[in-house]
């Protein structure tokens, strides 16, 4: 057998079990799905290769951890990773300001500010809770919102994960350099942009994250020295099964130094040390799976 029909076959196989879990997912009430999508990911994933990734990387940014504990926190990642999977087939049932409904906003007020400006405006966030909620808010509230993404391997896998997003609106681009257009172009526009700032990247800068040099991006800081923009933390916490808070904090100070490779630099500090306190807060809520160091 050769490669590219391995890579054929193995790529349809992924692609079947996608769309059959999606089904399976969309056929149960909303809780049952989350709650069925952590209970089988935290059996199965602890037990895949991957995982031991997950275990180094916890080693290395929280080493006070006990082996128990850190165990602990990659079978909560992967019942986590389980009930967002889950959460897709689901995600026209989630309301962010419906009363007494599955999200609870705070700082709504910030992104109302940012709706009735004639301002463009950056929104970063992280693999935490359910990410997807972060753009729920963000649409439902009003605001023209364009979100950066890593695009998905499988065509036909993120032809899937595209089908399941529709009911959360705004424009979607892969990141990169047709990524990046879009977003300038977004920004000239008024518009807004999302992106999601703690995955690993080959290039980069390099910017301490838990106390270890990471490669980080700066389309964030390049974007907002560009523009000369507002940019607004917003993190996504699961509070029981699927139910979240999003909290929407206020623009955050950008260095302005006229060393534009400085102040990058500076602002993607801060940011980094954001998401670190965010992340040290719930850390079974975080995709330890990701390369995000050297080894």
């Amino acid at each position: 057998m050769t490669k590219s029909l391995f890579t054929t076959l193995r790529r349809a196989g992924e692609a079947s079990l996608a769309w059959l879990a999606y089904g399976l997912f969309r056929a149960l009430p909303v809780d049952a799905a989350s709650a069925f999508g952590g209970w089988l990911a935290s059996v199965v994933g602890p037990r895949l290769p991957v995982s031991r990734r997950a275990h180094r990387n916890l080693e290395l940014a929280l080493p006070e951890r006990s082996a128990g504990e850190i165990y602990g926190l990659v079978r909560g990642m992967w019942a986590n990773l389980g009930r967002v999977t889950a959460e897709y087939a689901h995600l026209d049932k989630f309301r962010c300001y419906e009363p007494n409904g599955r999200v609870e906003v705070v700082g709504i007020e910030h992104l109302d500010a940012v709706r009735d400006s004639e301002t463009g405006a950056l929104f970063f966030s992280a693999h935490l809770g359910n990410w997807e909620i972060l753009t729920l808010g963000a649409t439902q509230r009003g605001l023209a919102l364009v979100q950066i993404y890593r695009a998905a391997n499988n065509a036909a896998v993120n032809r899937l994960m595209a089908r399941a997003r529709r009911p959360v609106g705004g424009a979607l681009h892969p990141k990169g350099h047709r990524g990046a257009r879009e977003a300038t172009a977004a920004l000239g526009r008024g518009e807004h942009v999302a992106m999601l700032v703690d995955q690993k990247l080959g290039e980069g800068i390099s910017v301490p994250f838990f106390g270890r040099p990471a490669m980080t991006a700066r389309a964030l800081a390049t974007l907002a020295l560009r523009h000369h923009c507002p940019v607004l933390p917003a993190r996504v916490e699961r509070l029981r099964g699927a139910t979240f808070r999003l909290t929407i904090y206020p623009p955050m100070t950008i260095p302005d130094s006229g060393d534009r490779k400085a102040d990058a630099l500076a602002f993607m500090v801060s940011v980094n040390a954001v998401v670190e306190g965010w992340v040290r807060e719930r850390p079974e809520q975080w995709l330890w799976l990701h390369r995000r160091w050297p080894e």
